[in-house]
């Protein structure tokens, strides 16, 4: 059942675009079956960051501030601090301009 999810939710939308990934992170969820599944079917190699054994207060995990970093980043667009969009071709849709528009503001000279 849970292959069949990913299998849904992977093949609607971040497969079908032009990206052409090679290599992902993944939260520690996602560790087992998942990761052999990407493997399989797009060649791709999956990091899992996990927890350090033992942990109990906040530690900064690599490679997972940066998902966390973009995700504060867009929860700044009205838009997409809610899930209103119907599918998730207009969500994506939405997630690309606010990340147009983050980047036309860096460009912009001072």
């Amino acid at each position: 059942m849970l292959a069949r999810l990913w299998e849904r939710l992977f093949s609607r939308s971040l497969f079908r675009s032009t990206f052409r990934f090679s290599h992902l992170w993944a939260d520690g969820s996602y560790a087992g079956k998942f990761v052999e599944w990407v493997k399989e079917r797009f060649g791709w190699t999956v990091e899992v960051v996990k927890k350090l054994k033992g942990q109990k207060t906040f530690v900064l995990l690599p490679r997972r501030w940066v998902v966390e970093r973009t995700f504060a980043w867009l929860g700044k667009y009205r838009r997409l601090s809610k899930d209103y969009e119907a599918t998730t071709e207009s969500s994506e849709a939405t997630i690309y301009g606010a990340m147009i528009h983050l980047m036309l503001r860096r460009l912009r000279p001072p």
